[in-house]
């Protein structure tokens, strides 16, 4: 039997208010491991990696080789019941496995590591005011290109019909 890969976890504990109070610590915690992570290396040295064979220059061609290498080289698995948990950009990487923040955080990580900005959306779908899904935004010149890649969605489609939009806490 093939087993997922394991790599060796540690953390931190936050304590998350409840409602956009936690929302907003959340997406700061997920902006921290970005810059944290995005001068590691050996993260700097695969994103280089997966756009090599990419046409010079071409920025769109860029992010969509870095999209499409999490969006389908990583499995989306849920949290622990009941537990909000965010995974660091390299053990995303190493295990090739998170849910919809640790895609996210991975995703930004890899391309700010080669020049790209980005911001966090979060969305809600049932109820207005609550928020349920995070995904991301790249720009790619003077536009905000959505990339979710939980979904197999092509570049620049975000999620349908959300009821709630925030980015890095500015209301959409």
């Amino acid at each position: 039997m093939l087993l997922a890969p394991t790599p060796p976890l540690y953390g931190q504990v936050y304590h998350l208010p409840g409602g956009l109070a936690g929302i907003e610590k959340t997406i700061r915690v997920m902006r921290n491991l970005v810059n944290s992570y995005r001068v590691n290396l050996p993260l700097r040295e695969q994103a280089k990696s997966i756009i090599w064979l990419t046409p010079e220059r071409d920025s769109l061609a860029e992010v969509s080789a870095l999209y499409e290498f999490v969006r389908d080289r990583v499995r989306y698995v849920r949290d622990v019941h009941d537990v909000e948990t965010i995974s660091s950009p390299d053990k995303v990487l190493a295990g090739k496995m998170g849910d919809c923040d640790d895609q996210a955080v991975l995703l930004a990580t890899m391309l700010e590591s080669v020049g790209y900005p980005t911001r966090f959306i979060v969305a809600g779908y049932s109820i207005p005011g609550e928020f349920e899904h995070v995904y991301l935004q790249v720009l790619v010149g003077h536009e905000w290109l959505d990339l979710d890649p939980t979904e197999h969605f092509p570049m620049g489609v975000a999620p349908p019909n959300p009821v709630s939009l925030m980015a890095e806490n500015i209301p959409l």
